[in-house]
Formats: C-alpha cells, structure tokens, sequence
C-alpha cells in the first residue's frame, strides 16, 4: 500500500494528484531556504539564487512543489512578523514573490542554453529588480509604520543582494544543466592549476577577514585581488572558468562580511567592494560565454575541416586503386593483343608470306608501345617498382613533355626510394598536373628539378614544390610562386625530404 502511494501518488478533487516525491522536494527546498536565509542580508540575499537554481534544475510540472516550499518558508519566517507588519502585507508579498519569479524564468528558460552568460546575466537583472519591487512596493503599501530606511537605499540593496545571489548560486545550476551536452562541446577536464587558483581565492578572501587592526584599510584591496584568479580561469577555460570563479568570488566576499546574518545589518566598505565585483562578474560571465561560444564553432569548423579532409583523402586513394586496377587490366588486353599478332606473323612466314609479317611485327610494337605509353598514363604502374624518376623518365608522360616540345632535360638528382609509394605517386600527380597547367598558359622553355635526400637531425621534412611562371602566362601578377608541401615521415636521426621546382627558363 505504501508502495504503490508513493509511486501513484495522492488523488484529489479537480483531477489533481500529489506525489510524494514532490512534497519531499517541496521539504528540502524550504530547509535550504531556511538555511541560506541564516547567512543572507539585503546586499547579499543568497535566496534569490536559490530560487533560481531551483526552477532552472527542475522541470515545469515540479514547479507548484517548489512554489510550496517557498510558502513554508515564508510561513515560518513570515508568522512572528504578523503584528508588527500585519497579516496582508505577509500573505500578498509571500503570494507575489516566488509565482513572479516563475514566470521570468518559464520566458527566459528557452533561451539560456545559446547564450548562457548574457541570458543568465538578463535573467538575474530581471528577477533582482522584480523582486526588490514586489517586497519594497508591498512594504510601502501594507506596513503600518514605514521604514526608516531610505526607500532610494533599500531598493539598491535589495536589487544588488538579489543580483549577487543569483550569479552566486545560479551558474552552478546551468553548468550542472549543460554536464550532458554533446561530445563535440566538451572541453577537456580541469586541470590540478584550477585548484590552485579557486585555493588562492579563498586565501585572499580569508586573509582579508584576519589583518589587524592597523591594517583594516587594505581589506577592500584584498578582496578586489580574489577577482585576478577568477580573470585567469575565465581566460583558461571560458564560461566553466567564469562559472567557477565568480560564484567562489561573491561567495567568499559575502560570507566574511563583518555583520553577516544580522537582520537589517549593512557594511558600506564591503557594499562598495561587491558593487565592483558585481560589475567585474558579470563581465566575466559575458566574457566566459563569448570565449567558450567562439571555442566551440572552431572545434566545429575544425571536426567539419579534418572529415572532409580524410574523405577527400579516402577517395582520392579509391581513385588510385581503381585507375591502378584499370591501368592493369588495359596492360593485360595489350599483352593479350601482342601475344595474338605474334602468333599471327607466325602463321604468315610459315605460309610464305614473311614480308607482310615482318611488317605486322613492326607495326604492332609500334602501336604497342604508344598503348603501354597510354595506360602509363592512366597509372603509372612502374613506378611502384623502379621509383618516382624512372617513371618519369620511361612512362609516358616523358613522350608526352617531348612531343611538346617545351619541356626542357629534367635534372632529378637523389634517390625517391627512399620515399613511401602513396607519397611518390602524389608527388608524379602534383608534377603532371602542374606541368599541363603550365603547357597551357607558359610558352617558353620549361625545367623540372627534383632533389631527394636526408636533412640533420629533424624529425620530420617537408615536400615542397615550387613553380615559377612567366609574366605572360599571369599578366596580372609579374611572378608567381607556389607551394604545396608533402609530410614525408619521421626518422630518429634524420628527415628524409625532396624538393622540385618547375621553372620557365
């Protein structure tokens, strides 16, 4: 029977149940409310994060628990005040508060995860000032007696203590709320410095409370010193940094505030002091959003960068191996046609006729040859086994750069070997295609120099290519010089490298 009450919960009239999981809720809040209330004052009103963090943590259909915490809470602080102040103004101003507060936070929710600094910094003004105005207008209507504070003075005590009290309180509940964003927006742990830091800040703050008497004027400075740290894990981390340091800040500064947790108590020096921190917070906060926001697009842009590089990568290796199962097929067709004209020229010299032979033989290894030429072009199969310069030297892009008659004697010195075969097969591609791009808009003289070799003690060289053109083949630019550069791989005692330049001479 208890069982299945706590799971189903207690029904009433109206279609309305009541869980028991909520009114546990409805418990905890008000004890927090109870306890944050022992350490709060009008500068440095904690129970206005706590509200916050509440209805940030916690969904829409949790809200009327928590709305009933608030109202025991306000009950039991609210019911020895009932002579003095009167009976409307403590069930009006309990009614108003934490509904209005509900309901900025309900229009704001939507919009905090895109901009979390700017929007929480928009949601702790909004709620600061609406609910210094529900409890000093309700005051001033509903008291009997007015109080003696300035009206001007309270609400810029009340407004900042909010204020104050939800960047304490309130960031700590978004970033428990962003713990489950995706992978990709992750940032890495925090290291061991942090703790070093938030350790630094609680030492400022601590040491501000203890100096001597003689010493009393340097307490503000101590406690404006505790934002340097918060500055440094703002600018390490971004919004983490910033969620992690104002909070520690304002804390710290509020809890050794010499009449801490005395009704009506207020500190001018540590009231200026928590003025600047406010401001200084809140930029942190702005600062902290934009840093991580800019973060994350550029570990998008550069996620999105390196997969379109590795599937450019990847299909460009699936069209080398498909031109190389191509090349191979085409040598096989031309093996097959030579091996049948061989036997062809057979048959007709043993029947006599050995001049229409002789002239098969010819020209078949004419046509021959100019067919391997072709399919060397298609992929350059030889040089998977006599290397990059035999390649270019014996395929037939050589016959194709002799027939241009443009093309000067290449000078290829070192040897290529040494090199991987994807990267030689990049490198005859960039040579090729460089040359024909240049066939078409240079008409002097063109060189290729090549140089392989090995470089010091470097762990790792650099291809590069260099392509110098005339002025007539870029009559916009009187020179031109490109790069394109190549890994070649890693050694313990020296970097292999290559280097070719194409020139107009």
């Amino acid at each position: 029977m208890l069982v299945n009450w706590w799971k189903n919960g207690l029904q009433l009239k109206f279609q309305m149940r009541i869980y028991p999981d909520g009114l546990l809720l409805a418990a905890l809040y008000a004890l927090a409310c109870l306890a944050a209330r022992q350490i709060s004052v009008d500068q440095f009103n904690l129970l206005a994060g706590i509200r916050i963090a509440a209805l940030l943590l916690f969904p829409t259909r949790l809200w009327p628990y928590l709305i009933l915490g608030e109202y025991a809470h306000l009950a039991q602080v609210r019911y020895p005040l009932l002579e003095k102040y009167g009976t409307a103004w403590a069930i009006i101003s309990s009614a108003l508060l934490m509904p209005t507060v509900a309901l900025i936070v309900r229009l704001h929710r939507n919009l905090l995860p895109e901009a979390p600094g700017a929007r929480l910094l928009l949601l702790a003004a909004t709620t600061s000032m609406a609910a210094a105005s529900i409890n000093i207008g309700t005051a001033q209507l509903l008291w009997p007696v007015a109080s003696s504070i300035p009206l001007p003075t309270r609400a810029a005590h009340q407004i900042l203590g909010n204020f104050i009290g939800i960047l304490t309180v309130a960031p700590l509940a978004l970033l428990w709320l962003q713990r489950q964003r995706q992978r990709l927006n992750r940032t890495p742990p925090l290291p061991i410095a942090t703790t070093g830091l938030l350790l630094l800040m609680l030492a400022l703050g601590m040491s501000a409370t203890q100096l001597p008497t003689v010493y009393e004027e340097l307490r503000p400075s101590l406690q404006l010193m505790m934002a340097l740290p918060a500055i440094v894990l703002t600018c390490l981390y971004g919004w983490r940094g910033a969620v992690l340091g104002v909070p520690i800040l304002n804390l710290v500064v509020g809890l050794t505030m010499p009449t801490t947790g005395r009704p009506w108590s207020f500190d001018s020096e540590t009231f200026t002091v928590q003025l600047i921190l406010a401001v200084a917070g809140s930029a942190l906060l702005a600062l902290g959003s934009t840093i991580s926001h800019y973060y994350h697009r550029y570990r998008t842009r550069d996620l999105h960068s390196r997969q379109v590089i590795s599937l450019t990568k990847t299909s460009h290796l699936t069209g080398e191996n498909d031109l190389r199962h191509r090349a191979l097929e085409i040598n096989r067709i031309g093996d097959g046609i030579d091996a049948y004209l061989s036997e062809t020229a057979d048959w007709l010299k043993r029947q006599g006729h050995g001049e229409i032979a002789s002239s098969l033989i010819r020209t078949s290894s004419l046509y021959s040859l100019k067919f391997r030429e072709q399919a060397s072009m298609v992929y350059p199969t030889a040089l998977e086994h006599v290397g990059l310069y035999l390649a270019l030297q014996a395929g037939g892009i050589s016959e194709a750069w002799s027939n241009t008659g443009s093309i000067a004697q290449p000078r290829l010195v070192g040897d290529p070997c040494q090199l991987t075969v994807p990267l030689q097969l990049a490198t005859y591609r960039t040579l090729t295609e460089a040359v024909s791009l240049l066939l078409q808009n240079e008409s002097s003289q063109i060189r290729v120099n090549a140089r392989c070799g090995r470089a010091g003690a470097a762990t790792a060289s650099l291809w590069s290519w260099r392509f110098l053109t005339h002025a007539s083949a870029f009559p916009r630019q009187p020179e031109l010089w490109q790069s394109i550069g190549f890994l070649v791989g890693r050694s313990p005692m020296a970097a292999r490298f290559s280097a070719a330049t194409i020139a107009s001479v």
